[in-house]
């Protein structure tokens, strides 16, 4: 009786610091509206949709008078060969991206950081962003021009005595392909939070250091990485959750059915599946799924981070 007691109490003090601060900030609280208000209509309601996953979801009727069939989506997906497949290349071109991808703009931000001419830093800066501001409808078209039998990459295989190679149609080539143009496409935007980081260090760690003989590299080392750590955590936890669901216009925009064997990933196939045969249970099922391992891997890398290295999100 005692605890529940001290619950109760427990309850009415946070209700009366909540009600004591928004008084005080209420004019902050009113400006979380438009958030909220996005978050809830955009992200929230339409979670509704989720049962189609466990219907035999007819157009026609609506989510309200489609038969309920239960798992029968997910026993069919399980028992597919097709899904293992996605779900192995979503897993491998994901892990291709972290181990290639992630390292690139940590490294671009510690060398703009040690660029001394300023004129010189603000041009390497402009040039390596502009690609971020390309679409992947852009970028897939120049990289398939590129890359194309009579390309200029094949031009300058063949006038050295090579073959053409047809690298977007060739299941050797494609995930080096979508590695590649990610990291031209985001590697200089990705820098832009590292460098930020990196501006919030104490200057005089540095100069500590130098006067104590330490150069450049030990500097780095010791200084500007152990600086960035919690950057490089909080990046990384939120990479693992797009594990599952990053790529999806870079692949639609770059693959073709040939490439289908290691290019296809779980929200193309989705994409495919959904809108090209309209087997919208099948295909809600498919991301519902996709949409569980994404959050466990989250809540997975979050806990490992603060266990390991005692840096974690929440």
């Amino acid at each position: 009786m005692a605890h529940i007691v001290e619950k109760k109490s427990k309850k009415i003090k946070t209700t009366g610091k909540f009600i004591k601060d928004f008084k005080l900030n209420y004019d902050l609280y009113l400006l979380l509206i438009p958030g909220l208000a996005l978050l809830i209509i955009f992200k929230y309601v339409p979670m509704y949709g989720v049962s189609i996953a466990f219907q035999d979801f007819n157009i026609f009727k609506g989510i309200s008078g489609s038969e309920w069939v239960g798992m029968d989506n997910f026993i069919r997906l399980f028992h597919s060969e097709e899904f293992y497949k996605i779900f192995r290349n979503t897993l491998v071109i994901s892990i291709y991206k972290i181990v290639f991808s992630f390292p690139i703009p940590i490294l671009i931000a510690i060398m703009l950081n040690e660029m001394k001419k300023i004129a010189v830093k603000r041009v390497v800066q402009t040039v390596i962003y502009l690609p971020h501001f390309l679409s992947w409808v852009i970028v897939g078209g120049i990289f398939t021009t590129i890359l194309s039998t009579n390309g200029l990459i094949n031009g300058i295989i063949m006038d050295l005595g090579g073959e053409s190679i047809p690298f977007m149609m060739s299941n050797r080539w494609f995930r080096s392909i979508l590695i590649i143009s990610d990291i031209w496409k985001g590697c200089g935007w990705g820098a832009i939070v590292y460098i930020a980081a990196i501006a919030g260090i104490d200057q005089e760690l540095y100069e500590a250091a130098e006067i104590d003989g330490a150069g450049k590299i030990r500097q780095i080392l010791h200084i500007t990485l152990p600086g960035l750590s919690s950057t490089i955590v909080l990046m990384l936890i939120l990479k693992l959750g797009y594990i599952m669901v990053e790529g999806q216009e870079q692949v639609l925009m770059m693959y073709n059915p040939t490439v289908y064997e290691t290019g296809d990933i779980i929200t193309t196939y989705v994409y495919r599946i959904g809108m090209g045969k309209m087997d919208y249970s099948f295909s809600s099922a498919v991301g519902l799924l996709n949409s569980v391992i994404s959050l466990v891997l989250v809540w997975g890398g979050n806990f490992l981070s603060g266990k390991l290295v005692g840096k974690s999100i929440w």
